[in-house]
């Protein structure tokens, strides 16, 4: 009598940490006009961008997610810079 065939399927490995650390780096991206949430966000995705790429598949998608982080708060930085400039123009009239 045959023994049954047994089919061993493998799942590609994912790094959910890295994904995660992207949408939020984008979602800080878009949502730069809102007063706090930014900060927590590029945070948060800098964090996860560090951690994914400790992981070794989907390198990118951690890469991606520390650059947004990166860029959602120096946008928040430099809005703040430009806000005390006018401020401090508008007030030497």
């Amino acid at each position: 009598m045959e023994e049954p065939q047994r089919v061993v399927v493998e799942q590609p490995e994912s790094n959910g940490i890295a994904v995660a650390g992207m949408v939020l780096g984008i979602i800080g991206v878009v949502l730069n006009i809102i007063p706090v949430f930014p900060y927590i966000l590029g945070v948060l995705a800098i964090i996860f961008g560090i951690v994914g790429l400790n992981k070794p598949v989907k390198r990118g998608m951690a890469k991606a997610s520390l650059i947004l982080g990166i860029v959602t708060l120096a946008m928040k930085i430099i809005f703040w810079v430009i806000v005390v400039l006018f401020s401090a123009a508008g007030s030497g009239m």
